[in-house]
Parts: C-alpha cells; structure tokens; sequence
C-alpha cells in the first residue's frame, strides 16, 4: 500500500505536466530532441538548494552533478564522468561550483563526532581545512568561522575542478570553459559570487600544470 506522501507527488507530477502543456503543447516533445545546456552545476546535495530554481533556467539549461558538500573530489568517477560528459560532448562553457551558507557536511567536517559512512567523505572536507586552518583558527566567532570556510571550501573545489586533466585538455584544446565558484544563501536566496574564476590553468601551482601533447 503507497502512503499518502507518495500519492501526493504523483498527483503533482501530473498536475505540472499539465500546466507545462498549458503553456507549450510542444515542450516535452522539444525536450526530447536533446539537450545543449551551455553550464554544469555541481552543487550540494542539500534539498535546500535546486539548482534551476536558483538561477531561473529552465529544464534543459542546466547539467547538474550533486554531492554531499559540492566536493571536487579527484577519485570520485561519479563526478568526473559527468564532468567528461559536459566539457567534452555537451560543450558546456561555464561551470560553477556551489556551496551553501549552514551545509551540514561542512559543519560536520568541523568537529570530531563520527557519523557513520559518511565519515570518510567528511575527510575531504576536513583536509581543505586543514589547508586553511591559520586563517579559520582565527576568526574566534563560530558561525563567522563556520560561514567562512563553507565559502573557502567551494574555493577549493573550484581549484580542484581545473586540476583535473578533463579541464586542462578542454583549455590546451582552445575550447572556451570558465569555472566559477558561489555561494548560496538558504536564507536569503541570494549568490556570493566568490570573485574566483578560472579559464585557464596559469593559476594553479606548478606541478598541477599539465603539458598536454596535442
């Protein structure tokens, strides 16, 4: 027997089918003639924060990879095949990394108490610390500290996304991609732009610069 919740949402889904055909009789039967979104989003996993909605694209705008904490992590085949699929079929030309003011795996990250599982994905998040720890030892107040590493940590991930050799190919190649980094506030629906952008990889450290042979 199916609870009611999950009526509900059936009901919904038809109801937003409905109101979609309403408007366009044709935007499903566009919809599946492909898609050519021009940005990758890779955000949190946090139901408070819907990409499309964010941003006001509609379906078919916007690829999206979702992670607990928007991490960029380089053994993680999950995002980097999505990141292959965008830059190097789909060609999109931005991607933006996404953090969120209060996320919780950065909170968690931040103490010692041991969650289960997700224990080992929060060590990513505590390395970034670790990184920055001179800087987030001294802001003294707790939720300052705590807002700015949520910011750092996208930084970081922003960083991490251009280490990677799907992106330093797609830039040795001449193909036109940025990478920017944010943060969303759940309170106030509002962006940080992190002013972090890159589109090319003159700015990371040396050994992360790959000679790529053409």
């Amino acid at each position: 027997m199916t609870n009611e919740y999950y009526k509900d949402i059936l009901d919904k889904n038809r109801a937003w089918v409905e109101s979609k055909l309403n408007l366009d009789p044709d935007f499903f039967s566009k919809l599946a003639d492909g898609q050519q979104p021009p940005l990758l989003w890779i955000g949190c996993a946090d139901s408070r924060v819907p990409a499309n909605e964010i941003i006001g694209a509609k379906p078919g705008e916007v690829f999206v990879h979702r992670n607990i904490a928007n991490m960029v992590v380089h053994t993680d085949m999950n995002m980097l095949s999505v990141l292959d699929y965008a830059v190097n079929v789909l060609k999109v030309k931005d991607v933006i990394v996404c953090g969120h003011y209060g996320c919780g795996g950065v909170k968690t990250a931040m103490g010692n108490a041991s969650v289960g599982l997700i224990d080992n994905w929060l060590r990513h998040i505590k390395d970034v610390y670790r990184f920055n720890k001179d800087e987030l030892n001294n802001i003294q107040d707790e939720h300052e500290r705590f807002d700015r590493f949520v910011e750092i940590n996208a930084r970081e991930q922003v960083y991490n996304l251009a280490k990677t050799s799907i992106v330093q190919n797609a830039w040795a190649n001449g193909q036109e991609l940025h990478i920017h980094g944010w943060v969303y506030g759940v309170g106030t629906g509002l962006v940080n732009d992190l002013d972090v952008s890159l589109n090319s990889n003159d700015e990371l450290d040396q050994v992360f610069q790959l000679e790529i042979t053409q």
